[in-house]
């Protein structure tokens, strides 16, 4: 009679789970500082009268759903389940497809009502910190979303580096508005739009973020 040979899950693996660990402690970092992101965007953006700024602060609640959606992948039974990788792929992918409209929708009322960045320290200040912080987080995430053939975790690491590029928006729309170059930040926010779309999709299908 033959011997079956039980084989190991490759994500039971000590490596494997370690870079589970990481990506959750890296999910829960990342809500920390998108709800002091936020706070602090808004803070400006409404002393300043900057529409952008308080688009980009409002930006942050929904990238830190994806931030939560791999925090609940990786904890307790979860962090070994096929089903839960599928359903939390899902979620991201949905989580792109809110903030791209909502680029679209932000850019949109900007025109309509004629508003333009305005200068602010403490918006400076924040967005600076987050164009540094988060693209380290991002690429941190890309790879370990590649290590733990996670495409929620890829995900959430692309929604970071557009959360820092979106960062770098303001910031030049702060600067290059006062050489009367307003349509830089609306033609990026749009562009970002699509970005999302298309990285919604990739993420639907289980194709890692990689561009």
């Amino acid at each position: 009679m033959p011997v079956q040979r039980v084989h190991a899950h490759p994500a039971a693996s000590a490596d494997w789970l370690r870079a589970a660990r990481a990506a959750r402690s890296l999910s829960l970092a990342t809500l920390v500082w998108l709800g002091l992101e936020s706070s602090l965007g808004l803070v400006a953006g409404v002393a300043a009268h900057s529409v952008a700024l308080i688009g980009w602060g409002l930006s942050a609640l929904v990238e830190a759903a994806a931030s939560l959606i791999v925090v609940w992948r990786f904890t307790g039974s979860r962090t070994l389940s096929p089903g839960a990788e599928h359903r939390a792929r899902r979620a991201v992918a949905l989580s792109f497809w809110v903030l791209a409209p909502y680029l679209v929708l932000h850019v949109a009322y900007d025109l309509g009502a004629g508003h333009r960045a305005e200068p602010s320290l403490l918006g400076i200040v924040v967005t600076s910190v987050s164009l540094v912080g988060m693209p380290a987080l991002g690429l941190a995430k890309r790879r370990l979303g590649a290590r733990l053939t996670s495409p929620s975790t890829s995900g959430e690491g692309t929604q970071n580096l557009i959360c820092a590029v979106m960062a770098a928006g303001v910031l030049a729309g702060l600067w290059l508005n006062t050489l009367g170059w307003w349509w830089v930040d609306p033609a990026m926010a749009v562009a970002l739009a699509v970005v999302a779309v298309r990285e919604g999709m990739r993420a639907w299908h289980g194709h890692a973020c990689c561009h």
